[in-house]
Formats: structure tokens, sequence, C-alpha cells
């Protein structure tokens, strides 16, 4: 179900680059110092291009927790087709926006012309199906709460992307976090924004090896965790 447009403005971010402010949650889907810096440092350079680096495949999986404007796995989508590695996507977004915000975003910008053109084109069908974009790339939303995702497929790396958790406290808690990471194959990797002392404190419980990275522009630490090899 699409939340109302009338809960979400288009803003720009210190970048230039646009994000969406959903008045209703009183949260940016962003950081508002800078959606596409944000994007490629926590999501596609500490995750994405850190799990490629260290395995050689030509195809990999990442669940994404938060689909939101779907800038991560566009810049995603553009990265494994450059290493010309397949791409088997799924976001999770209880909300999802409207094709018609969507394509306001402006993230034609910071896309190759065919993937954006053949992601606007197949929006809608994603949310009900997974669909092959091009030659390096499927993708499929669940249009679901996160407690409710269910799926056998393990994947490679997850992105965590909800709202902060002053604002969506639950989804930082100990059972959207176990839940998350239970459809993590063992040796994957799971990254967010945000590190904090109780999250560090579950990944580690639940199997992980914490890292704490350099954070994106207007925050000094971010969160990698490795789902150790022992674990299923």
């Amino acid at each position: 179900m699409a939340m109302g447009n009338n809960n979400l403005e288009i803003v720009t971010t210190a970048d230039g680059s646009k994000t969406i402010y959903n008045a209703q949650v009183g949260e940016h889907y962003h950081s508002r110092n800078g959606a596409l810096q944000e994007s490629r440092h926590v999501f596609v350079n500490a995750g994405l291009n850190f799990f490629l680096d260290a395995n050689k495949t030509d195809e990999v999986s990442i669940l994404e927790v938060g689909f939101g404007t779907g800038l991560n796995f566009l810049l995603s989508a553009d990265e494994c087709a450059e290493r010309q590695t397949l791409l088997n996507y799924t976001g999770i977004e209880a909300y999802p926006i409207s094709a018609e915000m969507m394509a306001q975003t402006g993230y034609d910008e910071y896309s190759s012309p065919e993937l954006w053109a053949a992601y606007i084109a197949s929006y809608p069908d994603a949310l009900k199906k997974q669909v092959k974009l091009d030659h390096y790339c499927n993708l499929q939303i669940a249009d679901i709460k996160l407690t409710d995702f269910k799926t056998e497929q393990r994947y490679d790396i997850i992105y965590f992307d909800a709202f902060a958790s002053a604002r969506q406290p639950e989804m930082w808690e100990q059972p959207a976090i176990s839940h998350t990471v239970s459809f993590l194959k063992p040796g994957g990797v799971f990254v967010t924004y945000a590190i904090t002392g109780n999250l560090k404190r579950m990944l580690k419980a639940l199997g992980f090896t914490i890292e704490k990275v350099p954070g994106a522009a207007g925050k000094r630490e971010m969160l990698r965790a490795t789902k150790n090899l022992t674990n299923n």
C-alpha cells in the first residue's frame, strides 16, 4: 500500500542530491548532509564493494530494509553492471512511494540512462514480482512490513536503511534485528549508517564480527558486521 504523497515532500540535501521528507514520521529518507554521498559511502562502498573485493564471484544478492527512494539500489545496480556482476536485489518497503514521485527524485542524474528507463518502467511491477531490468540486474520490492517478510533465499549483503531509532525504535530492537539477519548467509555482510552499543551487542550475540567504519558526512562512525562462518 502506497503512503499518501501528501505526507511526503522532495527536498534537496547538502550535496545537491534530493531525498524525501516524511512529515508523518518526521524523518528524511536520507541524510540531510547529502543523500548521494551517504548512499555511496555507507552502502555501495562499505557494503557492496567491500564484499565483492573480498569474494571472487560473478553474482551477488542484496536485501535492503527500507527501500525508500531506490537510490541505494540504483547505485548498486550500476556498480554491478560495471563489474559485470549479476545483482539479485530485494527491497523491503512497507509504504512504497508512487511511481510519479519516484520519477521526480532526479536520480536519473546518477544512473545510466538504460537502467533508469528500465527502473521507472518496471517499478510498479517490481512491487508485485521479481523483474529483470537488464542483463546484470533483477529487482523485487516486498510491499510488506519487515516482521512479515519471509523467504527461503539467503543474501550476501544486507543494507539496513530503516528510519533512525528515535523515530522507529522497534526497527532497531532485538526481534527486528534478529529477524533481519536470519536472511544473511554465513560470511555475509550487514551494513547500516548508525552505530550504537546496543546494536553492536545484539549482533555479537547473534554471531557477528563487528567493525567500526568511518561514517558518511555528519556521522563519525557507521557499523559493518560480518556473519561468522560457523553460523547458519
